[in-house]
C-alpha cells in the first residue's frame, strides 16, 4: 500500500507539473477566444443561445464519436477474443487486462471519470454551479471507450451523459457565463448527450428535467429541448434514423388478459431492480474497504468476474451479451427468438456481471444494463403468458419490450423518461397500457422499499448529500447545524481599490470563483466573480477599479442555520454567500459555499448518526 501510495504521489507531481507548464498558455488562448466571442455577440442572453447551438453540435458529434470508439475497440478486442478457439481463456483475460489498465488510469490519471458520470453530473449542478473538470470529461471518454470495448458490462449512456456535460461546463466557464446561465447550461449538454445516445430527443428532455434538474424550469427547459434537437439530427445523419432496436412486428395489448401479467411483470421488474440496486450498492461498499489488493486493481476482479460469466454463456447457452450493453441479443429477446432458459440465466448474469463491473470501480453507465436485464425478465414473463393463455408468440417481444421499460424506472426511478425512452428507441407506441401499468408498478415497488434512488445513493455511499430547495426536505437536516460551524473565517478577499487586471492576476489561480471584496475597514462591499473580473478584462477595462463592477453582496448571519443559507443561495441563484455578525452588520467574518454546507452535512450525520437525510435535488 505504501508502494501504490508513492507511485500516485509521483503521478499527481507530474500532472501538476505539465498542468503548471501548459496553463498559462491555455489561458491565453481562452481569453482571445473570449475578446472573439464577446466582440461580435456582446449581449450574455445572446451568448447563452449560441452556446446552446453549438453544445448540441459538439455533444451530438462527441456522442456519436464515443459510440464508434467503443465499436472499434469493442472489434479489436473483446469480439475477437470471445470467437477466438481459445476464447475459455481469452474470454476472461481480456477484460482483466482492460480493467487493470482502465484501473490505474482511474487511480493516477482521471480519478473523476469512475463510476457512470451520471453522479458527477449531479453534483456539478446541485453543488458546484454547473462546474465540472473538462479533464475528467476526457478521461471519461478514453477509460470508458476500454472498459466498455474490452469487456465490462457497462452502458455508453452514463458516460455520454458526462462527457457532453464536461463540453457544456467547459465551454460556459471558457467564455466566461455568469454563474447563474454557467449553471443552466450544463443540463443542456445532458439533454444533448441523452439524446445522441438513445436516438431519443423527447426521452432526453424528460431525464433531464426529471434526474437532474428536479423541477420544470422554463429558462432551462427551452435551452434543453433546442440542443437535444440538434444532437439526436446529428446523431441521425451520421449513424442513420433507425431506431436503436429495429422491431419488425407491431405491438399492442392484443389480449385484455395479458394485463394480469403485465402487473405480475411489473412487481417482478420492481424486486428486479431492487435486488440490481442493493447488490450494486453492497459490492461498492464492499469493494471501497478491500485493502488486500492496491485500488487500482480492483477494476480487473470485476472484468474478471464478468468474463468468467461471458465464457459461461458462450459455452453452455451459446449466446453473448454479457459483456457491453448487450443490446445485440437484447434485440433477440424484443423479436422473440430466445427460449426461456437462456433468457432467465441470462437476466441472472447480466444482474452479477453489471454489479462487478460498476462496483469494483469502473468507468461505464448501469442505462444499458438496466434495460437488458428488464428485456430479458419481459420474456421471461411473456413465455409464461403465451403457454399459460395460449396467446401468439408475438407476445413475447411485446413482455420484452415492457419489461425493458419496468426495471429501467425501478432502477433510475425516472418513469416518465421510462415510457417515453422504449417509445423512441424502439418506434413502437402500441404498449402504452402495459407500460403504464408494469413501470409504475415497478417504480412505485421498488420507491417502497428503498426511498432513496440508484444515484443519490451512490452520492451518499461517498458522504455526499445533495440540497434540495424546498424547506420541508432540507428541514430536518441543516436546521441542526448553524453558518458558524461551516463558516471559512479567513477567505481570499479583494480590497476595493485595486484595478480590475491586478485582482484577476490575484484570482485565476484560486480554487474559488466568487470573491468579496472590501473596503479598507474590513466592510464587506460586495463580491465579483472570476468570470466577470475576465469579462471585463476582454473588454479593455482592465483599469476600472474592482468596487465599481462587483455586485451587491448577498450575506447571511454567522447564527443563522445552513437550511436558510441553501434557501438563500436557491432564491438568489448563487453558491457562495457572505456571513456577517448581528450588530457588525458590514465587517466580512467570513464566507460559506454550497461545497461547506455538503460537507458540513455529511460531517454531522457521521457524528450523530440519527439525522433522517432525505434530501435529493
Amino acid at each position: 500500500m505504501v508502494a501504490s501510495r508513492k507511485v500516485s504521489d509521483r503521478f499527481t507531481f507530474k500532472r501538476k507539473a505539465l498542468s503548471r507548464l501548459f496553463r498559462p498558455r491555455f489561458r491565453a488562448l481562452k481569453l482571445i477566444a473570449l475578446r472573439f466571442f464577446v466582440r461580435f455577440i456582446p449581449n450574455e442572453s445572446q451568448r447563452v443561445f449560441a452556446l446552446t447551438l453549438l453544445v448540441g453540435a459538439l455533444c451530438g458529434l462527441a456522442a456519436v464519436a464515443f459510440h464508434l470508439a467503443i465499436i472499434a475497440v469493442e472489434g479489436f478486442l473483446i469480439e475477437p477474443a470471445m470467437a477466438s478457439s481459445h476464447y475459455l481463456w481469452l474470454g476472461i483475460l481480456t477484460p482483466i487486462l482492460g480493467g487493470l489498465v482502465c484501473g490505474a488510469l482511474l487511480t493516477y490519471i482521471a480519478p473523476g471519470a469512475r463510476g457512470s458520470g451520471v453522479p458527477q453530473v449531479k453534483i456539478a449542478y446541485g453543488i458546484k454551479g454547473g462546474r465540472m473538470p473538462f479533464r475528467d470529461a476526457v478521461g471519461k471518454f478514453i477509460i470508458s471507450a476500454l472498459q466498455i470495448g474490452s469487456g465490462a458490462s457497462l452502458g455508453r449512456e452514463g458516460p455520454t451523459v458526462h462527457i457532453c456535460a464536461g463540453i457544456s461546463s467547459w465551454l460556459g466557464q471558457t467564455f466566461a457565463l455568469s454563474q447563474r446561465n454557467l449553471k443552466r447550461l450544463l443540463p443542456v449538454g445532458v439533454a444533448a448527450g441523452i439524446a445522441a445516445a438513445f436516438n431519443a430527443p423527447i426521452a432526453a428532455v424528460t431525464f433531464t428535467i426529471e434526474e437532474v434538474v428536479g423541477d420544470l424550469d422554463q429558462t432551462v427547459l427551452s435551452g434543453v429541448i433546442v440542443a437535444a434537437a440538434i444532437s439526436a439530427a446529428i446523431e441521425r445523419s451520421i449513424l442513420g434514423e433507425h431506431p436503436v432496436f429495429a422491431i419488425t412486428q407491431t405491438y399492442g395489448l392484443h389480449y385484455a388478459s395479458s394485463v394480469l401479467f403485465y402487473a405480475i411483470l411489473g412487481i417482478a421488474a420492481g424486486f428486479a431492480a431492487l435486488v440490481f440496486s442493493e447488490s450494486l450498492l453492497f459490492l461498492r461498499a464492499w469493494f471501497s474497504k478491500l485493502k488486500t489488493l492496491p485500488e487500482w486493481m480492483h477494476p480487473a476482479v470485476g472484468a474478471g468476474v464478468t468474463g468468467i460469466l461471458a465464457v459461461v454463456a458462450i459455452y453452455f447457452l451459446k449466446t453473448g451479451g454479457i459483456t457491453g450493453g448487450g443490446y445485440d441479443i437484447l434485440s433477440l429477446a424484443l423479436s422473440g427468438t430466445l427460449a426461456f432458459k437462456v433468457m432467465a440465466v441470462l437476466c441472472l448474469m447480466k444482474i452479477a456481471a453489471t454489479v462487478f463491473s460498476y462496483g469494483s470501480g469502473g468507468a461505464g453507465g448501469i442505462f444499458a444494463p438496466a434495460l437488458f436485464v428488464g428485456g430479458m425478465l419481459g420474456g421471461v414473463i411473456g413465455l409464461l403468458d403465451v403457454n399459460l393463455l395460449g396467446h401468439s408468440n408475438n407476445e413475447i417481444g411485446a413482455f420484452a419490450l415492457v419489461g425493458m421499460g419496468a426495471v429501467f424506472a425501478g432502477v433510475i426511478r425516472a418513469p416518465i423518461t421510462s415510457v417515453l425512452i422504449i417509445f423512441e428507441m424502439t418506434g413502437s407506441y402500441g404498449l402504452i397500457v402495459p407500460l403504464m401499468i408494469a413501470n409504475m408498478t415497478a417504480y412505485g415497488l421498488a420507491r417502497k422499499f428503498r426511498p432513496v434512488p440508484i444515484y443519490e445513493a451512490l452520492l451518499e455511499q461517498d458522504d455526499i448529500f445533495l440540497p434540495h430547495p424546498s424547506k420541508k426536505a432540507i428541514g430536518q437536516a441543516l436546521d441542526q447545524i448553524s453558518v458558524a460551524s461551516a463558516i471559512r473565517r479567513s477567505p481570499e478577499t479583494l480590497p476595493a481599490g485595486i484595478t480590475v487586471a491586478e485582482a484577476y492576476e490575484r484570482v485565476r489561480d484560486q480554487e474559488f470563483t466568487t470573491f468579496p471584496v472590501v473596503d479598507e475597514k474590513g466592510r464587506c462591499v460586495g463580491m465579483v466573480t472570476e468570470m466577470r473580473l475576465r469579462r471585463t478584462l476582454v473588454d479593455n477595462e482592465g483599469s476600472m477599479t474592482v468596487r465599481s463592477i462587483a455586485l451587491k453582496p448577498q450575506t447571511i448571519f454567522s447564527d443563522q442555520s445552513l437550511s436558510k443559507a441553501v434557501l438563500k443561495m436557491n432564491d438568489s441563484r448563487i453558491r457562495q454567500l457572505a456571513v456577517i455578525e448581528r450588530g457588525d452588520e458590514k465587517t466580512l467574518v467570513g464566507i460559506i459555499t454550497m461545497s461547506d454546507i455538503v460537507r458540513s452535512q455529511a460531517e454531522a450525520i457521521k457524528e450523530r448518526g440519527n439525522i433522517d437525510v432525505t434530501i435529493t435535488p
